[in-house]
């Protein structure tokens, strides 16, 4: 990719995580980390002063669990949830959780359809059919009927990669990143945001605010200029990037 970097005091690194840093997998849990990742995550958070941060769908425990022992700053939820630095910070809750009687309206229906599967957030809920991809018609007709029955303007749904997600309005990747630029070590930075999905599109929005650069991955966007083939050439960019010797 066509960026020159090295002046790592001038820049911070945003990345989402599904799609991205990561090959997506049959499920949530199934994603495999390589350790070579880990390893460019932690040079490059160091040369960036800390000003690197993950920002994705995932909540914050289950996105330290994949990536341990690091732990980064992290936008987490959808912009639920906020860590601005990242060892022994307290994670800032953004959202609460959603009414009981949706949660079960909405398991009612993962359950009638065989293979999808079920993942409550708290503050959201996710439901997932990359192992039945022929349900996706038949779920996404259900979930939207629901959604639109249940009437409340407080809330919203979401389409992802073989997901539908139902969660409070208010926050998204674009205000989590858009919070997190505005505190050390991230504040007076250009961010480059690099994701995948529609929900990143919330992000892609919001960096032009700070000069910064948005980098969709695996799918062109008219109004994004840099694209990466997919998650394989992420991971081969941030190897390099951290190889880098930096601008003197």
């Amino acid at each position: 990719m066509p960026l020159d970097l090295r002046d790592f005091s001038r820049f911070a690194l945003l990345l989402d995580i599904d799609g991205t840093l990561l090959d997506i997998a049959p499920t949530p849990q199934a994603v495999y980390v390589p350790a070579s990742l880990r390893q460019s995550l932690a040079t490059l958070r160091e040369r960036l002063g800390g000003a690197l941060a993950l920002v994705s769908g995932r909540l914050i425990s289950d996105i330290d669990g994949l990536f341990t022992p690091l732990r980064l700053p992290v936008v987490g939820g959808h912009g639920a949830e906020l860590r601005p630095h990242g060892e022994g910070d307290t994670i800032d809750q953004r959202a609460y959780s959603l009414e009981p009687m949706l949660r079960a309206e909405l398991a009612a229906i993962a359950k009638r359809h065989e293979g999808v599967l079920f993942e409550d957030k708290g503050s959201s809920i996710a439901l997932h059919y990359r192992l039945v991809p022929k349900q996706g018609v038949s779920l996404n007709h259900d979930v939207k009927h629901a959604f639109e029955a249940w009437n409340d303007p407080s809330i919203e749904l979401l389409s992802g990669k073989a997901v539908l997600e139902i969660k409070h309005r208010g926050y998204n990747k674009g205000t989590g990143v858009r919070e997190l630029m505005s505190l050390a070590p991230f504040n007076g930075r250009r961010p480059i945001y690099v994701g995948d999905d529609k929900t990143d599109e919330f992000a892609f929005a919001v960096v032009p605010e700070f000069d910064g650069i948005a980098v969709s991955v695996g799918r062109r966007i008219a109004w994004v200029e840099h694209c990466i083939a997919s998650p394989t050439e992420v991971r081969a960019w941030l190897d390099h990037l951290s190889a880098e010797a930096p601008v003197s």
